[in-house]
């Protein structure tokens, strides 16, 4: 699922399951929002910076302003898989938004503004701010839907129906429809991006998209990612892998 009127971008059935949230402070009133904006330390991070690494410590969450943070877990042997590109509005750093050992590691898609705030600080506001504390727990229920979502499509979906998915989304949220009916994404992630999210190997999306390429559904130039045929994407069964 991806685009402007969800989380951001994550492998889930459909967006009624997981949504798009809103900010996590956006709801609260004003003087309560500066309560906790005054407890927080703005930061930039550039392309490829790293916000939290797996298995280290990280005090409190990083509330996502701008730009898009990727979230994703490392095996024993090296791979990954992403588990979403997180969206201005959300939050990265749970599921122990007080502090603790990170389960994952997050790492900025673009450039990207957050605020960080401190676990200490922020239990005690959640103390004395009850909306804030009722914002917590809905923001730790809706990730656990997206998590929820995510291991329902990698232990049902096969790796075709997954990689479909990616594809008809990506045109129907960042695609430009063009007069001859094709739609083409410009912000097209490469086939290393598109592996870590459907749980694939690069070469695998590599060879799978060429095929596609062969059969005229897509095309591929100068990282413009083109869908000429979007109803037969749509239709294209594990059969005709």
């Amino acid at each position: 699922m991806i685009g402007a009127g969800t989380a951001g971008v994550l492998l889930a059935e459909n967006s009624s399951l997981v949504g798009r949230p809103q900010s996590l402070i956006d709801r609260l009133s004003p003087r309560d929002r500066d309560s906790v904006r005054a407890i927080g330390t703005a930061r930039q991070f550039n392309r490829s910076e790293m916000l939290l690494s797996q298995g280290e410590y990280q005090d409190g969450i990083l509330l996502v302003e701008s730009g898009l943070i990727r979230s994703f877990y490392t095996a024993p042997s090296g791979r990954q898989i992403t588990l979403a590109y997180w969206l201005p509005g959300n939050f990265v750093g749970g599921p122990h938004i007080f502090g603790g050992v990170c389960m994952w590691s997050a790492v900025a898609a673009k450039r990207s503004m957050v605020v960080c705030l401190p676990g200490k600080k922020l239990r005690e506001l959640a103390r004395k701010i009850p909306d804030l504390a009722l914002h917590l727990l809905d923001a730790l229920s809706f990730k656990a839907r997206c998590y929820s979502s995510l291991a329902q499509m990698l232990g049902t979906r096969s790796l075709f129906e997954r990689l479909i998915h990616v594809l008809v989304h990506l045109a129907e949220t960042l695609g430009i429809p063009e007069p001859n009916g094709e739609v083409s994404v410009a912000a097209a992630f490469s086939h290393a991006e598109i592996a870590n999210l459907i749980g694939a190997t690069r070469q695998w999306v590599t060879i799978s998209l060429n095929r596609l390429q062969k059969r005229g559904i897509i095309s591929q130039k100068r990282g413009i990612l083109v869908i000429r045929t979007p109803d037969a994407l749509r239709q294209l069964t594990d059969d005709e892998a």
